[in-house]
């Protein structure tokens, strides 16, 4: 099994518009091979002295049985149609592809 955090940062005002083109896509990717788990998170209301990502950002949460999978997830026509409807809403980007430890 594989991790995958994914840091994604929303042109400013723009990550509602984002997120909503991510849930649509959610049930498609849960229904792939290989996907574990695959969800959105935000940061929680202000509180204590944490550290907070912001109100552009958002991380992709995910677990995939093999690379195989995910590459495959990488590949599919609704990750790559979901990529192509967002990319003018996207300031940033970045993925982190972790083993358990």
């Amino acid at each position: 099994m594989i991790h995958v955090l994914a840091f994604i940062t929303a042109k400013p005002g723009k990550r509602e518009e984002v997120l909503a083109a991510f849930r649509a896509n959610v049930p498609a990717v849960r229904a792939e091979e290989g996907c574990i788990e695959y969800g959105a998170a935000v940061d929680a209301p202000p509180g204590g002295d944490v550290a907070r990502f912001g109100d552009d950002t958002f991380v992709v949460i995910e677990k995939w049985a093999s690379t195989a999978a995910l590459a495959a997830h990488a590949r599919s026509s609704h990750m790559l149609a979901y990529r192509e409807k967002t990319a003018g809403l996207i300031a940033g980007r970045a993925v982190h592809v972790l083993n358990p430890a």
